[in-house]
């Protein structure tokens, strides 16, 4: 994934530090996600890439997160399902909903079937700027938020906020940018969001965020990953 059109858009960096605008859209003519349903060759990789670098986050988020409390988890963007079938495993209780484009929700049923767990999770396809599954107590998002600017994310964060079931969480998984100038792996990853047109934000970011949203942010839970859980609820 990283060797192809990524490294492309990285020549293009000198323009997206001028301009704000993502270098990987100047490079190939159209937005990333647009591009990706395009070649569903390099959607396939992608899609293989995220799964990989999810599953590297996927016990410490588990060991941080009781996600026992829940009747049914929705994964929003969830790719292939890697967090959402760990947690199911762990947590037999619970259902489970993996939202994602069509394509995408179609190649997650084989993993889904392969760990025994179709008669708790179902996939569905759609386009979370539209709808999403409602009723539904618990909302994941695993690096999901982090791929658009505002306006687009505070879309998806009100779409949740209407579907999800009275005293439910919103849960993001996302690098939180710390405060200071030291180095952090979250701003070099904030300069690739930028080239693609995402944004990594810091906490005060994500508060202002899902206020906007409608939403208040309770608390955010590190883990021993470079990965925190941002855990937000209806402030209604």
């Amino acid at each position: 994934m990283m060797g192809s059109e990524f490294q492309a858009a990285w020549g293009e960096l000198l323009y997206s530090l001028r301009t704000g605008e993502p270098g990987f859209e100047k490079r190939f003519g159209i937005p990333f996600f647009q591009y990706m349903m395009e070649h569903p060759d390099r959607h396939s990789f992608y899609d293989q890439a995220m799964g990989t670098f999810g599953r590297e986050e996927t016990s410490p988020v588990l060991d941080a997160y009781n996600f026992g409390t829940f009747r049914t988890v929705v994964d929003l963007g969830g790719g292939r399902g890697v967090l959402l079938a760990s947690i199911l495993k762990r947590y037999p209780a619970v259902r489970g909903i993996l939202f994602d484009l069509p394509a995408v929700a179609e190649r997650a049923r084989d993993l889904i079937a392969g760990m025994d767990l179709s008669d708790r999770c179902r996939t569905e396809g759609g386009n979370f700027f539209t709808a999403v599954p409602s009723g539904a107590d618990a909302y994941l998002m695993q690096h999901v938020i982090h791929d658009w600017q505002d306006t687009e994310a505070i879309a998806i964060l009100r779409n949740c906020r209407q579907a999800m079931a009275p005293g439910g969480r919103i849960l993001l998984i996302e690098m939180i940018i710390p405060p200071g100038n030291e180095p952090s792996f979250g701003k070099w990853l904030d300069l690739m969001m930028l080239l693609v047109g995402g944004k990594e934000r810091t906490q005060e970011q994500y508060q202002l965020l899902l206020s906007k949203a409608g939403l208040h942010l309770n608390r955010i839970i590190p883990t021993t990953a470079e990965i925190s859980i941002v855990e937000a609820m209806d402030e209604a």
